[in-house]
């Protein structure tokens, strides 16, 4: 098949994800329990688009291929939508927070757009440097982690990039496939897949976490071995 063609056809998967982002407006706008159940089931699409349009993307070459599209661009378009806007939306519409308090959710919008805005906020050697934009229990703890979450956009350590090369990335991307379908059979089989379930679903993020910064210290501590070693032979 045409290379050109084959990099079209990436990008319109990749743009798959704009389609689900309208969709689950219209369900958020709307509101009800279904709706809302549906829109975090679509938030899972998404997410699965954006987990494959990546690796798609380099096997098909589309940077060589269409130098004039910048599909991460794209990419990073459809990203600020359905990892950031649409989630942030549906806590105010499910009503995740007092009323009083929903104004905060600007912080974590603005601090988003910041860390989008970023020139190296995906790193050359596949890394995500400050959190991640992703905003997916009682009202005080949702505000909490909301906030922490938002501050750690502004503080330059390294987290895993699932979709990029190396063997930490891939086993991220592996543990999150199986987070996914185990937050999947929590929205299909609600009776089934309760709160232990729930509280086990915790794992991979804290994990992810304790993982991303025990990487983070362990390279500084490397770097600076090597800066004492190379400074005591000189």
């Amino acid at each position: 098949m045409n290379a050109v063609l084959v990099a079209w056809a990436v990008h319109a998967f990749t743009s798959l994800g704009l389609v689900a982002a309208a969709i689950i407006t219209v369900l958020l706008v709307n509101g009800g329990d279904g709706a809302f159940v549906r829109a975090f089931e679509l938030m899972m699409v998404a997410t699965a688009i954006d987990a494959l349009d990546g690796p798609l993307a380099r096997i098909a070459r589309v940077q060589q291929v269409l130098p004039h599209f910048d599909g991460r661009r794209l990419d990073d378009l459809i990203d600020f939508l359905n990892y950031t806007c649409l989630p942030l939306l549906l806590i105010w519409r499910a009503g995740l927070l007092p009323e009083a308090w929903t104004w905060w959710l600007l912080f974590p919008l603005l601090a988003s757009i910041y860390g989008f805005s970023q020139a190296d906020a995906k790193t050359e050697d596949g890394f995500f440097l400050g959190f991640p934009s992703y905003w997916k229990l009682d009202p005080g703890m949702n505000l909490t982690i909301l906030l922490i979450l938002a501050v750690l956009t502004f503080v330059p350590l390294r987290y895993f990039y699932p979709t990029q090369p190396g063997l930490w990335n891939r086993l991220a991307f592996i543990a999150g496939g199986a987070w996914g379908v185990l937050l999947a059979a929590m929205l299909i089989w609600p009776q089934v897949f309760g709160r232990p379930w729930l509280l086990g679903s915790m794992a991979f993020p804290l994990s992810y976490l304790v993982f991303s910064w025990g990487l983070c210290w362990s390279r500084r501590r490397n770097r600076r071995a090597t800066e004492e070693l190379a400074a005591s032979r000189s």
